[in-house]
């Protein structure tokens, strides 16, 4: 079985990504001559050229998210803390003691009931023998 890939693989991946066709500038259109470049046109160029420029910058912070995502991955296992496999297993083992903290609260919970309908019996069957006369 291959080996996923590593950090490396994936960024070569996003940067392959980056340079799709998308990103890079459209070529000028050619007018012919100085009458056919309006105002509008120009303004219209702009507002693209803006979106463009915005668009760019979405994309590059999030390949930098990613980048630094996967450097702080990589220097985690280098400096030798672990894997993020064992934080994984950490996160399970957690939900599990959450969850059984939980059933445990709830049973805590039944035995409280239960001990108040026991107590609320006996109250009921002292006061009975209590009222009785005794002979």
């Amino acid at each position: 079985m291959p080996a996923p890939p590593g950090p490396t693989a994936r960024f070569s991946i996003d940067t392959a990504i980056c340079s799709t066709s998308y990103m890079q500038p459209k070529p000028a259109r050619r007018r012919a001559g100085p009458a056919a470049v309006s105002r509008a046109s120009l303004q219209a160029d702009l507002a693209n050229a803006h979106g463009q420029i915005t668009r760019q910058a979405t994309h590059f912070r999030r390949l930098e998210h990613r980048l630094s995502e996967l450097l702080g991955t990589q220097a985690w296992r280098e400096a030798g803390f672990g894997a993020p496999a064992d934080i994984d297993a950490l996160q399970r083992h957690i939900t599990h003691l959450e969850q059984q903290i939980v059933d445990l609260q709830a049973t805590v919970i039944d035995c409280y009931q239960e001990l108040d309908a026991a107590r609320a019996a006996n109250r009921e069957l002292i006061a009975n023998l209590n009222w009785r006369p005794h002979h």
